[in-house]
């Protein structure tokens, strides 16, 4: 089971567009509000199968599409840069019942939310994406695997985070080999603040699986280049990425530690791997962004440039990318020309 994307969208990923080209941002002293996001992780009903390949559609309230954007291989979905108001997210999945329902963004950004997709009466056991429960999973009570879905409800629903944390604490009290829930645990704390506690949890989602759960392993390491321990947290994340090779969220965390040891060229290939498996995340472009502008390679930042202004056009960071790219596109058409020598001009 690979839940990398609920990682994603849960911790900070302040990966921000860098620049040697003297970008000055300047609204004229106004302070424009923060736009917010809207993200969460897809999942089929009935298990723990993430929903691959799923179009969600963000809407306005009357029903006009805004974006639309496909989950990633996690069942992984972000939406940027959106003004506070109130979206409609819209899935609507051959084989599944529709899904429709209203968030509100006055106050907050709206992270994690989790949607299970209910197969159709008429073709159920011909779904696609439908599967059973993972066999670790059945193996544990039935009353802690209750308490996990209970737990993980009040966490990425209700935004009741401590009482889904009181919840998953639980569900490891009646089955102490629940690695899962013990990495839920680490996710709630991270969401709390609380990262002595979330590290702790990793380590005992690590411990208790036997080093067999790679989504634990990739979370500690993301903690670990939190506090600039790169090192380290680069060669738990290969451990994480050696169980879940498929976890793009692995790659880009990989990608992140390599440039901070100023490992220019392998950070682009961890970067270029996460693009591969998760093409629609924004964040990717910008580790891509920042590798290219160590390389000063302008034709390929100004690929990642154009990506990321497909994915994310209006945040602040979208709006610092538009002016790099018209600067950036100047300096390309300024190095084409050539340079006359001095007695040879009027």
């Amino acid at each position: 089971m690979n839940r990398g994307g609920l990682l994603a969208i849960i911790v900070r990923l302040a990966f921000l567009l860098a620049s040697p080209l003297s970008l000055p941002l300047d609204i004229k002293g106004q302070v424009a509000p923060e736009p917010r996001t809207l993200s969460g992780t897809v999942y089929c009903a009935g298990g723990n199968q993430p929903a691959e390949n799923i179009n969600v559609e963000l809407r306005t309230t009357e029903g006009s599409l805004i974006a639309p954007q496909t989950t990633s291989s996690n069942g992984w979905f972000e939406f940027r840069g959106l003004p506070r108001g109130i979206y409609v997210i819209a899935i609507n999945a051959a084989g599944f019942e529709p899904v429709n329902f209203n968030v509100d963004l006055a106050l907050n950004s709206s992270r994690g939310n989790v949607i299970y997709l209910r197969p159709r009466p008429s073709n159920s056991a011909n779904a696609p994406h439908a599967s059973p429960i993972s066999t670790h999973e059945l193996s544990m009570p039935h009353k802690a695997r209750m308490l996990m879905e209970s737990g993980k409800k009040k966490v990425y629903v209700d935004k009741n985070v401590q009482g889904g944390l009181v919840d998953f604490q639980q569900a490891v009290a009646i089955a102490p080999g629940y690695y899962e829930a013990y990495y839920q645990i680490a996710l709630a704390g991270l969401i709390l603040g609380q990262r002595d506690l979330a590290e702790k949890s990793f380590r005992k989602s690590i411990e208790v699986s036997g080093d067999k759960y790679g989504d634990a392993d990739i979370g500690l390491g993301t903690a670990m280049l939190d506090k600039r321990a790169f090192s380290e947290g680069e060669k738990t994340i290969r451990r994480g990425i050696e169980l879940s090779p498929d976890s793009w969220l692995g790659h880009y965390e990989l990608g992140r530690a390599l440039l901070n040891e100023e490992r220019i060229e392998d950070a682009e290939k961890a970067a270029l791997q996460a693009r591969s498996l998760a093409p629609n995340a924004a964040i990717i472009y910008r580790l891509l962004s920042n590798v290219h502008i160590r390389q000063k390679n302008y034709p390929a930042l100004l690929g990642d440039l154009d990506a990321y202004l497909k994915l994310d056009p209006d945040s602040p960071a979208g709006i610092r990318a538009k002016q790099m790219r018209e600067e950036l596109q100047q300096k390309i058409e300024a190095d084409k020309r050539p340079n006359l020598p001095l007695d040879s001009r009027p």
